[in-house]
């Protein structure tokens, strides 16, 4: 889906169509006010003076989603709402609504089952289909097809998608990208040389930040360019899987299926603070956040019907190191107090000296909550029992936030 998340805000507010929006930061004050003092006017004739602005920002933030003019700034997703807007601090900035973007996810991938109903679902804006046995599906080499899905989903929601055709997932997740927004683009085996290799390494789903830097060094810059070496070279700089992989994709191959039902490994929430928070001078904000977390988890868990064993933190400090503890207790559960609970356990088993930047919740070692092995004992509160992996002992010092 084209920039999902600004594409929903735009249907709600279809006078910000063609300006720098971004999406993120949570919700703020100033945009409950925009509503509060325009409550007599339709939300599509709200002024577009009325909107924040991302200048008007102040916060640690990161970015949704933007617009495709805020993109021509060089905004994008993950950055920093602050850093963004020292590029374009005239981009208004709007709240995620999660509830009115799962609404629409769902609307629009039932869309794509009416018509191509071998689909792997990748998250909220994403999907890979396999059309091999659709009737049609092979006219144009699949852009007939692609035509239709595109005006099938702009006419059940109002936004638009862009769609690659390609062999397999790994270039058509790369040809998808090529001509955004609302675009089709087609790749054959043969295009990978002349509009494959020419890309930067990261353009291949599966290499990131890190392995980019190494292979940097190695200056290896360019697909083409990995796909220049030898095997069993990758494989000696970047081990035995990981460089196979890497030739493989490197040369567009790929045969993973498209896998039409897969179970999540994990559910978590995390959150970065305005300012960096103290677990003891701040310890009344941090258990309210702390326990918002834990809560947002749980509901998560139940609305999808999941239950988990092991409850874990993560915390990153303000020198960015980042410290992670989990436990596993004995029955399977989406209950809050279970999970502030266990996750406070955690916090005990870690340095709370230093000022924080971040906090994150996550259940871990799913089941779904309807099956046999998933049914909770009678006991409310059991002890938890011993995790799989080495249980540390509270920290010389540490503070405790509840």
């Amino acid at each position: 889906m084209d920039a999902f998340f600004a594409s929903v805000e735009l249907l709600r507010y279809p006078q910000l169509k063609g300006l720098p929006v971004v999406i993120g930061g949570g919700r703020r004050k100033a945009d409950d006010l925009l509503l509060q003092r325009h409550a007599d006017v339709p939300l599509g004739q709200i002024p577009v003076s009325a909107f924040p602005l991302l200048r008007d920002y102040a916060g640690r933030g990161v970015i949704t989603t933007a617009t495709y003019p805020a993109r021509q700034f060089g905004v994008g997703s993950a950055m920093g709402m602050m850093k963004a807007a020292k590029l374009c601090p005239q981009a208004i900035v709007l709240p995620v609504d999660f509830d009115e973007v799962r609404r629409y996810s769902r609307l629009f991938k039932s869309t794509i089952a009416e018509i191509a109903p071998v689909i792997e679902d990748r998250g909220v804006d994403e999907v890979y289909i396999d059309f091999t046995e659709v009737p049609g599906g092979q006219r144009e080499g699949g852009r007939a097809l692609a035509r239709l899905i595109q005006r099938a989903i702009h006419q059940n929601t109002g936004l638009t998608c862009s769609i690659g055709v390609a062999p397999n997932k790994l270039i058509a997740k790369m040809a998808s990208e090529f001509n955004k927004p609302n675009g089709i683009t087609i790749l054959y085996g043969q295009d990978v040389q002349e509009k494959i290799w020419p890309l930067p390494v990261r353009k291949i789903n599966g290499i990131g930040p890190k392995a980019e830097i190494r292979l940097a060094k190695l200056h290896l810059h360019t697909i083409g360019d990995i796909a220049a070496q030898e095997p069993q070279w990758l494989v000696d700089n970047f081990g035995k899987s990981y460089g196979a992989w890497m030739h493989e994709a490197a040369w567009g191959r790929d045969d993973r299926p498209v896998v039409t039902e897969s179970e999540p490994v994990s559910m978590s929430r995390e959150t970065t603070f305005d300012r960096d928070l103290h677990a003891v001078r701040d310890k009344a904000e941090l258990g309210a956040i702390f326990t918002d977390l834990c809560v947002q988890v749980a509901q998560d868990l139940r609305r999808k019907g999941y239950v988990g064993k092991t409850i874990g933190i993560k915390l990153r400090y303000d020198d960015f190191r980042i410290a992670t503890r989990d436990q596993t207790i004995d029955h399977f559960t989406a209950d809050g107090a279970t999970i502030r609970k266990i996750a406070g356990q955690c916090l005990k088993r870690v340095d709370l000296a230093r000022k924080l930047r971040l906090l994150g919740v996550r259940v871990g070692k799913l089941a779904r909550a309807d099956s046999a092995q998933a049914q909770p004992p009678a006991a409310s509160w059991p002890a938890p029992q011993a995790a799989a992996h080495r249980v540390e002992e509270p920290v010389p010092g540490t503070l405790d936030l509840f």
